[in-house]
């Protein structure tokens, strides 16, 4: 007998969410590295130089929210197309910035295209994978940007070897946003049918997703799907005080998972410089480190929709915390650098296992008809852990010392695993089948 429920087609899902993923990944991963050197050879300091880097992180943070508003408004395939649009408007800004202002001007239309795009993708994905499958998909869409950043930065490398100017590295996010636009205009919505540009139109898509998230049981909006669509006042604001209670409590754990994601990124280079490491050894370690963590995106996924995702998240933030205090507490042993070789692997191994958490609970969150909003809502939470954590370190660094600031971070961590404890049961099942 037919099921009424067209059959979940993974290619199609492949092409129209990952490919576009992978093309924007690679292209931001290309441009991350060399945008202090391009502030750098337009006349920046160092601390300004610093500053403009952090842009694309603050526009991001900037525009999680709101995007949230827009993709809700006209669709998650039309967002994605008109991110990489915008992007490449303020990649050009980059290519021909006169001095270093404009270029900040620039890498901040980046940061805020991408948080729309990435919003986009996240929203995408919720409505188009299956319920048994989600974890696994977006800890899958999660190692598609950790391999973007990763392959990034050598095709960025020669590119600028074989053309001798820093801002060519611009081009290859252009070109990459480009073919992004293309894939998404060419390939056909597995929900839908339909290719290029489409009205957003909830109610149509196909049961695909779960029959009611833990967010619509415990705090339950009072308009149906197609109100939700329709309904020109469903908007940020409103978001936020109809999840005001999940946003608070899970999603202060989401921004402590970020701060300690984003931390191990600033405290391993600077402990390898503490430890006397030189660049090149210290590259390596590092670089092992991301490898490490890029083989387990799958794993991740695997263990969310087999055992849930308290099975995830828990060693996730045990192991990052538990790093955190051997970091600070190998600090003055003789073998320091081995010590910091075996940390860095671990760091990595737990934030692996960790692989897609943020984007799964989002997911399973969010209302089904109408989850952008919430999405852009849920996203800033962790955003914002990432973009505080950097200026932690640094003041706790300055204001005492490097160990203590990853003691600072292995607390954090502890109190994160504890609010995840006490809340993710609270607003869903153990298993989402």
């Amino acid at each position: 007998m037919p099921s009424e429920t067209p059959a979940f087609d993974l290619r199609a899902v492949v092409l129209s969410g990952f490919l576009p993923a992978a093309l924007f990944a690679i292209g931001e991963g290309a441009i991350i590295p060399i945008i202090p050197i391009a502030a750098d050879s337009l006349g920046a300091g160092l601390a300004f130089a610093g500053f403009v880097a952090s842009l694309i992180l603050v526009g991001e943070l900037i525009g999680d929210v709101p995007s949230g508003v827009v993709v809700g408004r006209i669709g998650e395939r039309n967002a994605m197309i008109g991110a990489a649009a915008v992007s490449v408007v303020g990649l050009l800004v980059c290519v021909w910035s006169p001095n270093a202002w404009v270029l900040a001007v620039g890498v901040f239309l980046v940061g805020v295209s991408t948080a729309v795009f990435a919003l986009a993708r996240h929203a995408y994905m919720t409505t188009a994978i299956p319920v048994h499958v989600r974890a696994r998909a977006l800890s899958s869409l999660g190692g598609v940007f950790r391999f973007g950043y990763f392959v990034g930065p050598f095709i960025s490398a020669g590119v600028i070897h074989l053309t001798g100017a820093t801002q060519s590295a611009f081009w290859i996010h252009v070109t990459c946003c480009l073919l992004a636009a293309v894939v998404l205009l060419v390939i056909r919505d597995p929900a839908t049918g339909a290719r290029g540009f489409r009205k957003p139109a909830r109610a149509s898509r196909p049961d695909t997703a779960a029959p009611a998230t833990a967010a619509a049981v415990t705090e339950p909006p009072t308009d149906t799907g197609a109100q939700f669509v329709q309904d020109e006042a469903h908007g940020l604001f409103r978001t936020i005080r109809t999840h005001r209670k999940v946003l608070l409590r899970l999603g202060s754990g989401a921004g402590l998972i970020g701060a300690l994601r984003a931390g191990r990124q600033v405290i391993l280079p600077l402990w390898a410089v503490s430890v006397g490491l030189d660049d090149p050894t210290a590259a390596l370690v590092i670089g092992i480190a991301g490898a490490v963590d890029f083989a387990l995106f799958y794993t991740s996924g695997q263990i969310m929709d087999r055992w849930g995702r308290l099975a995830s998240a828990l060693p996730c933030m045990l192991g990052l915390s538990v790093s955190y205090f051997l970091l600070a507490w190998s600090g003055h042993l003789d073998t320091r650098v081995g010590w910091f070789i075996a940390i860095a692997i671990g760091m990595s191994l737990a934030n692996g296992v960790g692989s897609g958490i943020l984007m799964t609970l989002g997911a399973d969150l969010a209302p089904r008809d109408h989850p952008a909003p919430f999405l852009g809502a849920w996203r800033f939470t962790g955003d914002f852990g990432s973009a505080a954590a950097p200026l932690v370190i640094s003041g706790v660094t300055a204001v005492a010392s490097i160990a203590v600031a990853s003691g600072v971070m292995g607390v954090l961590g502890l109190v994160g695993a504890g609010v995840l404890l006490r809340y993710v049961p609270r607003y869903l099942p153990r298993r989402l089948r």
